[in-house]
């Protein structure tokens, strides 16, 4: 009689589903409509490890090097080794690197930074990110052939391919099969469904207990090493308006443990201009002017050392075209209005008006 009665109650709570469910449909009938197929398909444009989602087509390095001189090369170097701000994304791979498919430069301490070809794994992860993000001032406007011809090029000049090479669809696979770090990622994991990239049934957390003889709990800390305290202006002057998180005061050396400030500080005229400076700095990074603009050299517009020179004294000229933007004076490339504050707008102004970076 119980097993009955939960029967019975089961298939009331299914029919109250079914017409809240009906009732729902019914309440919005009429609204929107059903995506076409063409509509997924422009959306659904990513390429996966195994090459799923890639589109056919091909693309030579010859024809790659002319792309990447008209519209890669202005931010990242003509041959990949960047401008001023952004990361390089060829160097640091060996041809031993290429057999092995490990970078051994990513954990040597000889090599300068990180670039791109020692990082990535997948080919497919680069032909992926330039479709659909590249270049930044018109992302998705590259062709899938221009896609695959701009990556032939860069493959060229990390050694991978030889300078006949025409990649594709077709190809590809093989340029897998070279990939510097092909093997420095690990798929035993359980981040996809299925087995396509391993046959990983739990995720990857397979640490055991220690029960004995355990090592002592570690102390967490933290210290800003004196070369790089103020590399991004003063943390203090950077707090959000709200929360605990002061920042320290980075415009200063740091105290030892016990030290109080007994004495004002004084700086010196070359410290009080540095100071000045980085302050300077903090504000164009966050305005994003750094991306188009270098102190003293060209990047995409012109170095600030030059319009500092052309307009010296003119605070409510500049102001105005920081808002506004412009074209034609430093070149065909259009500067795009600025969303930043007025105050910022006021700030960059006098500082350049005033002779800009010392």
């Amino acid at each position: 009689m119980f097993s009955f009665r939960k029967v019975v109650a089961g298939l009331a709570l299914l029919g109250l589903a079914g017409l809240a469910g009906a009732q729902s449909a019914a309440k919005f009938s009429g609204i929107g409509r059903d995506a076409t197929v063409k509509e997924v398909q422009a959306w659904d444009i990513d390429v996966r490890p195994d090459f799923k989602g890639l589109p056919p087509g091909s693309g030579s390095v010859a024809k790659g090097q002319d792309i990447w001189e008209e519209k890669c090369a202005t931010c990242h170097g003509i041959f990949g080794d960047s401008g001023e701000f952004f990361n390089p994304i060829i160097g640091g791979v060996t041809a031993k690197d290429i057999e092995s498919g490990h970078v051994a430069n990513l954990i040597g301490p000889g090599y300068p930074g990180r670039t791109t070809f020692m990082k990535v794994a997948t080919v497919s992860t680069l032909w992926d990110f330039i479709f659909r993000a590249m270049p930044w001032t018109e992302p998705k406007s590259l062709a899938p052939d221009d896609v695959y011809a701009v990556l032939a090029f860069m493959l060229n000049l990390s050694n991978i391919v030889p300078e006949n090479f025409v990649l594709s669809d077709k190809t590809i696979r093989d340029v897998q099969s070279r990939m510097p770090n092909r093997n420095g990622m690990m798929t035993d994991h359980t981040l996809w469904p299925g087995n396509e990239f391993s046959g990983a049934k739990k995720p990857d957390t397979s640490n055991v207990a220690c029960m004995a003889n355990c090592a002592p709990e570690p102390k967490l800390a933290s210290f800003l090493p004196d070369f790089a305290r103020n590399a991004h202006g003063n943390l203090a002057e950077q707090n959000r308006l709200v929360g605990a998180q002061r920042g320290a005061d980075t415009a200063h050396p740091e105290r030892k443990l016990g030290e109080t400030a007994a004495a004002p500080v004084v700086l010196t005229a070359a410290e009080v201009v540095d100071i000045e400076a980085r302050k300077m700095n903090t504000l164009l990074q966050k305005n994003g002017c750094t991306i188009c603009h270098g102190m003293h050299n060209k990047i995409v517009g012109p170095a600030y050392t030059d319009v500092a020179r052309k307009y010296a004294g003119k605070v409510e000229y500049l102001q105005g075209k920081i808002k506004s933007g412009g074209v034609g004076v430093w070149g065909a490339l259009p500067m795009p209005a600025q969303t930043l504050s007025d105050t910022d707008a006021i700030s960059i102004a006098e500082w350049l008006a005033a002779g800009g970076p010392k």
